[in-house]
């Protein structure tokens, strides 16, 4: 999901790329810190350290790696808060593994961030029900759809930056394919978990299976 650092500041048009994702990337951190209220930041700091460790794990694929992301569990728990707490992880991965660069963390942190919080608004109704079905399925699509839009904001800026990166681009988007389904299957059945266990962490009222409905009925 990364873009390596030094890859679109080979041309103008990258240049300017990295300058507009690191500007909307600051808006965003500044609306999440808004709303990182103390009831937040528990959050912030446990979703925070599971993104540091499984971005950190790199899988070598088709000349480029791929890794987990957890930005759709994110958005669903965080909602905008989710751009701090991805900037502080990208922080720390530089300083620590050097996955990625001071020039390219503004839009790593946009392309990672803000498809967590385009699934916070379509799918935190939905996760908040009482059908086991539509909680895992809510969580899927929030997980996978995730990864999809950020593969594919990475594509556009590859794109945009020269035709040189139109190659990459489409390599890119295509070997997350797979991990927007691995994603999709984890967040399902986090999400279903915290329901069951913790359903305050999502805002959600107690988990009620629908037998208790029926015989309540």
């Amino acid at each position: 999901m990364h873009i390596y650092e030094g890859i679109l500041t080979a041309t103008p048009a990258g240049q300017g790329i990295l300058l507009a994702g690191t500007v909307a990337a600051a808006a965003g951190t500044m609306i999440g810190l808004r709303r990182l209220d103390e009831e937040q930041i528990p959050k912030a700091a446990v979703l925070g350290s599971a993104f540091f460790v499984v971005s950190a794990i790199q899988v070598p694929m088709f000349g480029s790696s791929i890794h987990l992301v957890l930005s759709g569990l994110m958005g669903l728990v965080l909602g905008w808060a989710i751009f701090p707490t991805v900037l502080v992880g990208l922080i720390l991965q530089m300083a620590f593994f050097s996955i990625t660069g001071p020039t390219v963390l503004g839009l790593n942190t946009l392309i990672m961030a803000l498809p967590g919080v385009v699934c916070h608004y379509l799918f935190r109704s939905s996760v908040c029900g009482n059908r086991p079905s539509v909680i895992f399925a809510s969580g899927f699509a929030a997980g996978s759809i995730a990864i999809l839009l950020g593969a594919l904001l990475s594509s556009v800026a590859l794109v945009l930056a020269g035709k040189s990166f139109v190659l990459l681009a489409g390599g890119f988007l295509t070997v997350h394919i797979p991990v927007a389904a691995i994603e999709g299957l984890v967040s399902g059945s986090v999400v279903v978990l915290l329901r069951q266990v913790r359903p305050e962490v999502l805002r959600a009222p107690v988990f009620a299976p629908m037998t208790q409905e029926v015989g309540n009925g």
